[in-house]
């Protein structure tokens, strides 16, 4: 069995089809890359898995993890399972974190809330997992507010949030789309080396083809709110056969010259 289920996953706005009966699984300790274009339904997809959808968003098919349907049910349901069973690390680190209070209650909280850790003890894993995540002086770190780290030290914060009760399974929404390219390597490199330390399923979602060379071994191209293809990476890139696919190459390649053309 499949530690994540998807099938026939339908997203509706209104009349609008925004996804269309997706169809995929990921297994245990499984990496998979989810890659598409700009309003594909990447980001739409992380959401409907967690039951995060925008409101007036209505959504059908089946979405099993280890065997639970998570579709239909409620919010408080739903938040026992978060962070405890399936996370998630969101694109933009300034709005995925709460920008009144401190990191270190931030990465506490989860603890907390599904390992049942006192404040004490969950004070203390916090900054271990500031220090696991490579957060320099971490207990510094955990004493400050979201403004006061840099764009790639507020992610490394939502990556300790997400690893803190050791989900089975981490979506990883464009992780590094909104870090400057040095910045990106070094968090790409962590979350692959955490990923593989843990043994936790990866489903990353990204528009990239390049940036999934070193994260996963099996991509599914989405487009249009559909699945085109998908299989082993190594089959996709060598042999692409949907016109989408083979212009998301294209622009891997040539993103890929453009950095090497500026690089020291």
């Amino acid at each position: 069995m499949s530690l994540l289920e998807v099938a026939g996953l339908t997203v509706r706005s209104g009349d609008r089809v925004l996804l269309d009966g997706l169809d995929f699984a990921v297994g245990a300790g499984e990496r998979v890359g989810l890659v598409g274009g700009s309003g594909s339904g990447k980001s739409l997809t992380a959401l409907a898995l967690l039951g995060l959808l925008p409101a007036g968003m209505t959504v059908e098919g089946g979405v099993r993890l280890a065997g639970v349907d998570l579709l239909g049910r409620s919010d408080r349901e739903l938040s026992a399972v978060r962070g405890s069973r399936i996370a998630m690390v969101f694109q933009e680190p300034r709005t995925a974190l709460d920008p009144l209070m401190r990191v270190g209650r931030q990465i506490a909280w989860p603890l907390r809330a599904h390992r049942g850790m006192s404040r004490k003890a969950a004070s203390a894993g916090a900054v271990e997992l500031a220090a696991k995540v490579g957060l320099p002086d971490p207990e510094r770190v955990v004493r400050a507010f979201p403004h006061q780290l840099s764009g790639g030290q507020r992610q490394r914060v939502g990556l300790a949030i997400a690893l803190a009760c050791r989900p089975a399974l981490l979506v990883a929404d464009e992780p590094t789309t909104a870090l400057d390219t040095t910045v990106q390597a070094g968090v790409l490199r962590l979350l692959a080396g955490l990923v593989a330390e843990e043994g936790m399923a990866l489903l990353f979602i990204t528009h990239d083809l390049a940036v999934l060379a070193h994260m996963v071994r099996r991509v599914l191209v989405l487009g249009g709110g559909r699945l085109l293809e998908g299989g082993a990476l190594a089959d996709v890139l060598r042999a692409p056969a949907h016109p989408v696919t083979r212009e998301l190459l294209a622009l891997a390649r040539a993103g890929a010259f453009r950095r090497r053309e500026v690089a020291p």
